[in-house]
């Protein structure tokens, strides 16, 4: 016989199978999924079996906005569903099936991003920063600095129409991604086509070193500067950016080549999978020698190249570098282009020959 301490050491059963349930069981929260079975549709609801949890309803605008996959259902049919609320209707457990779907959607895109799986997405549409694409139907973006030298915009400036002019030609194209950042609750999804290609290119990569000379074709020509396509390896793209295109200012890299031009250049360096070229580095440096061609005192002939805030960069005749004169010569930049047309010819004195600071200060002979 028991005595009456063992009896109380036992518990009550119905106490003891509470406490093993709530320890046990994963109990459903708002905003969790469920799977249920389905019971039966109203006119303006739906029932659901959810076992031990008890039943699920979908109702209101939840119910309008599933309609259509309600109607489909039989009875027995398991779905998943979102949990609205947990003491809803008439008792019943308060269920989303559309959230449900974009949740198993978004939780598609975060088993695809830890995976670092490589998927193929539809374009879609385009803006100024990117091109939207279709991403296990839900909106996803890859920003231009992560497509792919082949297929990212080059001939560009920095007019955003220009831009998107060129990004218009992918939409309808597939490419293949990977997920680098997502956000369910601001519907935020950014993918990346660069990484697609990274590694291999890291890979090919290692057979290059700074300072060596190699083949290119120019594949696109930028604002900042020329890309240029390697010969012997085309996947590997580069980068020469304005201030390496020559020893003369250059405002425009369309002055110096034209696209699909061969060319030779140097390379400078290569970090992180990219490449970064110049031209000017096989080019003799007129600086070295320059104090031995033009003189302070000299009397030299030249073209506006360009003007600035300071005042204008001029092209000396039968000279290999450009000359500077300021402003003040002047007294405004109005009265400065007044006096200097850009396509005619004007006197200049050499006031200083600076080759260390790569300068010559011209003054404006009247």
């Amino acid at each position: 016989m028991q005595t009456q301490d063992s009896t109380k050491s036992l518990g009550n059963p119905v106490q003891q199978f509470l406490k093993n349930e709530l320890t046990t069981v994963n109990w459903p929260r708002e905003g969790s999924m469920i799977t249920g079975t389905f019971i039966k549709k109203g006119s303006r609801s739906g029932l659901f079996d959810l076992g031990r949890f008890g039943t699920g309803i979908v109702f209101g605008l939840e119910y309008l906005n599933a309609r259509d996959v309600i109607r489909n259902l039989k009875k027995g049919d398991e779905v998943s569903a979102k949990v609205v609320t947990l003491d809803g209707e008439n008792g019943c457990m308060e269920l989303s099936l559309v959230d449900a779907g974009k949740q198993k959607l978004w939780q598609q895109v975060q088993e695809a991003q830890e995976s670092g799986e490589v998927i193929t997405v539809k374009v879609t549409g385009v803006n100024a920063s990117g091109v939207v694409v279709n991403v296990f139907d839900l909106r996803g973006f890859i920003p231009t600095s992560q497509l792919s030298a082949e297929y990212a915009p080059k001939e560009v400036t920095a007019d955003p129409q220009k831009i998107m002019d060129e990004l218009k030609k992918l939409v309808g194209q597939e490419l293949s991604v990977k997920i680098i950042n997502f956000n369910p609750k601001k519907n935020k999804l950014i993918a990346s086509q660069r990484e697609t290609v990274s590694i291999n290119v890291k890979e090919i990569l290692k057979d290059y070193q700074p300072g060596q000379i190699v083949d290119g074709v120019v594949s696109g020509i930028a604002d900042f500067g020329i890309f240029v396509k390697f010969v012997d390896n085309p996947q590997i793209e580069g980068l020469i950016h304005i201030s390496e295109i020559d020893h003369r200012l250059v405002d425009n890299p369309k002055e110096a080549v034209a696209m699909n031009e061969p060319v030779k250049v140097k390379i400078l360096e290569i970090k992180e999978g990219k490449v970064f070229l110049s031209l000017k580095a096989l080019k003799k440096d007129p600086w070295e020698t320059i104090t031995t061609i033009i003189k302070p005192g000299s009397k030299v002939e030249g073209t506006v190249y360009k003007f600035n805030p300071f005042g204008a960069v001029i092209n000396i005749q039968d000279m290999p570098v450009q000359g500077l004169i300021h402003v003040s010569e002047f007294g405004s930049m109005e009265d400065m282009k007044k006096s200097l047309s850009s396509d005619t010819p004007h006197a200049f004195t050499v006031e200083a020959v600076k080759p260390e600071e790569k300068r010559i200060v011209l003054k404006f002979k009247k």
